[in-house]
């Protein structure tokens, strides 16, 4: 299942089922095959992201102290990051916002 989110100030914003899913629960929206972002929200939507992109960087620098200081292996991690796969979606609310238009999906 892809997710396609739309707007009238925006491009389209296509995701695949799993970040789709992230991306709805991040922002505390029910996981469903339709749905509305409004305006009002897009603020703490994008706090939301923000945070978690930020205790996902913080995750990723301990677990790499940790690994140094025990002489282990540095752990790797996901090709894209958060931050990486957070920014159009941020970008996207971002101008939402500020042209006070909806985000759907699913309609």
């Amino acid at each position: 299942m892809l997710y396609k989110f739309k707007s009238k100030a925006t491009g389209d914003l296509i995701l695949l089922e799993p970040q789709g899913k992230q991306f709805l629960s991040l922002i505390g929206k029910p996981i469903e095959p339709q749905g509305i972002i409004e305006p009002a929200h897009m603020p703490d939507a994008i706090k939301a992201l923000q945070q978690a992109v930020k205790e996902e960087e913080l995750q990723h620098a301990q677990a790499l102290e940790q690994a140094k200081a025990q002489g282990l292996t540095p752990p790797t991690f996901n090709t894209v990051s958060l931050r990486q796969r957070t920014k159009p979606i941020i970008d996207m609310l971002e101008r939402c916002h500020k042209a006070k238009q909806a985000v759907v999906w699913g309609v």
